[in-house]
């Protein structure tokens, strides 16, 4: 999966259509994410120890990966992502995600 935790998305999918937020959760082999502020759920819990008056908690649920675009800061546009190798001097090349667009790394 090219999306990482910590990534800027912009959704083009869904009620979020057109937001920009920050990947929290990566979940590789479900293909689905968690971002901030989308796709908010609401949990009825029980009372515990913990909480014992018990509720209902609101948290972000997941979506998929087919549903948000990575974000470039660079060109401010979701963009699609490739790879780059840098070779350094000393050490072994390595493989760097750049914006298809206008070639920043991110």
């Amino acid at each position: 999966m090219k999306v990482k935790k910590g990534d800027n998305v912009y959704v083009i999918g869904g009620n979020y259509k057109g937001k920009i937020a920050k990947v929290l959760h990566v979940f590789p082999a479900r293909n689905r994410l968690i971002v901030e502020g989308i796709n908010m759920i609401k949990r009825h819990t029980r009372p515990t120890q913990k909480n014992p008056k018990g509720g209902v908690v609101i948290k972000e649920g997941t979506i998929h990966r087919s549903n948000v675009k990575v974000y470039c800061g660079s060109c401010k546009s979701p963009t699609r992502i490739s790879f780059k190798m840098i070779e350094s001097k000393g050490a072994a090349s390595s493989k760097v995600r750049v914006c298809r667009m206008c070639g920043a790394e991110l």
